[in-house]
C-alpha cells in the first residue's frame, strides 16, 4: 500500500508559522526594548545577548550604496525571491521530493517573507524608515535582536591587508535569518539524501514504465 503524502498546504503552513514567530518576536523587541547597548539583555554570559538594532540593508547591515534607491531595489528583489521560492516549493512537491527538502524550502520561504514584511511595512507601522527615504513604503528596516559575541579586538599587524585594524565578529540576526540559515544548512548536509533518493525514485518509475510498455 502506497504511503499517503503530506498535503502541500502543510508546508506553506510551516512558512506561515515561521513568519508568525518572527513577527511576534520583532514586535515584542520593538515595544519592550531600548535600541543599542543601553537596552541589551544578557542571555548566556557575555556571548549570547538580546540586542535591538535595525538593519537598513542585507545581512550584517550591508547596503546597495552604488545605485540610487538601493533599499527599494533590495526590497523588490526580496519580493521577487519570495515568489520564486514559493513556486519552487510547489514544483518540488509536484515532483514528489522528500518531506525533509520541502520543510527546508518552507523554512527559507518563511524567513524570506518575514524580512520582507519589515522592508515593506515597518517604515509605516514602526516609523523606522531611514531619515532620507523619499517614502516609508518599501524602505522599512529589518529588526534584529539575537547577538552572538564571537570575538572583538585588534587584528595582529602581521595579518595581510587587515593587520592592525580593529574588528568585531558579532552577528546580530532574527528568527527569519535563523530559519533561512537552518534551511540552507540542512539542504547542504543532507543533499545526497534529498536529491539522490528522488533520482532513484524517478529511475524506478522510468524502468517500471518501460516494463509495462
Amino acid at each position: 500500500m502506497e504511503k499517503k503524502r503530506t498535503p502541500l498546504y502543510i508546508f506553506y503552513l510551516i512558512s506561515l508559522l515561521v513568519i508568525g514567530i518572527d513577527q511576534i518576536v520583532k514586535m515584542a523587541v520593538h515595544f519592550n526594548m531600548t535600541k543599542g547597548s543601553q537596552g541589551q539583555i544578557q542571555i548566556f554570559g557575555d556571548w549570547f545577548k538580546l540586542h535591538y538594532l535595525t538593519n537598513p540593508g542585507m545581512a550584517f547591515g550591508m547596503e546597495i550604496g552604488f545605485i540610487d534607491n538601493g533599499k527599494l531595489v533590495l526590497t523588490i528583489f526580496r519580493l521577487g525571491a519570495m515568489v520564486a521560492i514559493g513556486y519552487y516549493l510547489y514544483t518540488l512537491y509536484k515532483k514528489e521530493h522528500s518531506n525533509g527538502l520541502l520543510i527546508c524550502i518552507a523554512m527559507i520561504l518563511g524567513g524570506a517573507i518575514g524580512n520582507l514584511v519589515d522592508s515593506i511595512f515597518y517604515g509605516v507601522w514602526l516609523d523606522n524608515a531611514p531619515f532620507d527615504a523619499p517614502t516609508p513604503w518599501f524602505y522599512g528596516q529589518v529588526v534584529d535582536m539575537f547577538y552572538i559575541d564571537i570575538w572583538e579586538g585588534r587584528i595582529a599587524d602581521w595579518v595581510p591587508i587587515i593587520g592592525g585594524d580593529y574588528m568585531a565578529l558579532w552577528p546580530v540576526f532574527n528568527v527569519a535569518d535563523a530559519s533561512i540559515f537552518l534551511g540552507i544548512t540542512f539542504i547542504l548536509i543532507f543533499q545526497k539524501r534529498y536529491f539522490g533518493s528522488h533520482e532513484e525514485k524517478e529511475e524506478q518509475k522510468a524502468e517500471l514504465a518501460e516494463t509495462e510498455n
